[in-house]
């Protein structure tokens, strides 16, 4: 309001008072499409778009993109179209906190940041913080951090001894397309043959089928799939890539982002991320 009446004192005394009326007009008409494409006007009287936030209160819907591929994180029950896992209670918990219906949408790894920036989805479920995702969104405060490791059958695991007896010819590394493992492996593994299935299918779906020798992923998935399956981490081989996980939302939505990191912070105090964990064996 400050910065409006500046304005038109400026105008004043720029037009004689008829061409003053005309501009005040325009400059009414200006704002008034502006609030319905629902940009509004800062202190500084700078526009600035509608804030995620914003539309979540007015809309009373959170909604959240998930793969529903990443046990434990997010598993979808394809009989009953439902989700379950670390993410899904924590952003049940976010949604309650907010006071919003929550709604999941669906999406995939090569997506999972087009799905941000295109406004499909407000927040995204757990994902790794890595440059190329920097890029184009935003990042939560992280919560949790994952180390990565080689796994096989465990009839097969026996052939390999660390990181480097996989990247041999002959060897086949499965890994799913749009994944941090996905850059990972062929930066790895550049004599080995890579082998890219894409979602739903997953690289550890080729060994677990005998078409394919190994896969890589995270130590908290491959805790999960040793109990499953019939699967193996690979001896001798460290830890590699260690990254921390957040959400994602989008960049420049920093009223949203301050929002999501403060409700991290207070869960963290609490010890929400520390029990969600404990309750999916991580």
């Amino acid at each position: 309001m400050f910065t409006q009446r500046i304005i038109e004192f400026l105008l004043q005394l720029m037009f004689v008072n008829g061409a003053y009326k005309k501009v005040r007009k325009i400059i009414k008409l200006v704002a008034a499409t502006m609030l319905t494409l629902g940009v509004s006007w800062g202190v500084t009287g700078v526009a600035h778009a509608q804030s995620a936030l914003e539309d979540i209160l007015s809309s009373g819907k959170l909604k959240v993109g998930t793969t529903g591929d990443w046990n434990p994180m997010t598993v979808k029950d394809p009989a009953t179209n439902t989700y379950k896992g670390f993410d899904i209670d924590v952003m049940t918990e976010l949604a309650k906190d907010l006071d919003v219906e929550l709604e999941f949408v669906p999406t995939d790894w090569k997506t999972l940041v087009n799905g941000v920036t295109a406004g499909k989805y407000h927040i995204t479920g757990s994902a790794s913080i890595s440059p190329a995702r920097m890029k184009a969104a935003g990042f939560s405060e992280s919560y949790l951090a994952v180390e990565i490791y080689p796994f096989a059958m465990k009839d097969n695991a026996s052939k390999f001894d660390g990181w480097d007896s996989i990247n041999q010819p002959g060897v086949k590394v499965a890994t799913t397309l749009g994944t941090t493992f996905e850059k990972h492996a062929r930066e790895w593994f550049p004599n080995a043959e890579i082998k890219v299935v894409e979602a739903p299918a997953r690289g550890f779906n080729e060994v677990v089928a005998g078409r394919a020798d190994v896969f890589i992923t995270s130590n908290i998935e491959g805790a999960t799939l040793k109990e499953k399956f019939d699967i193996a981490q690979v001896a001798g081989a460290d830890a590699r890539a260690p990254a921390p996980i957040a959400m994602l939302l989008p960049q420049g939505d920093q009223v949203w982002i301050n929002y999501v990191n403060n409700w991290v912070k207070l869960k963290k105090l609490k010890g929400f991320f520390d029990d969600t964990g404990s309750t999916w064996g991580m």
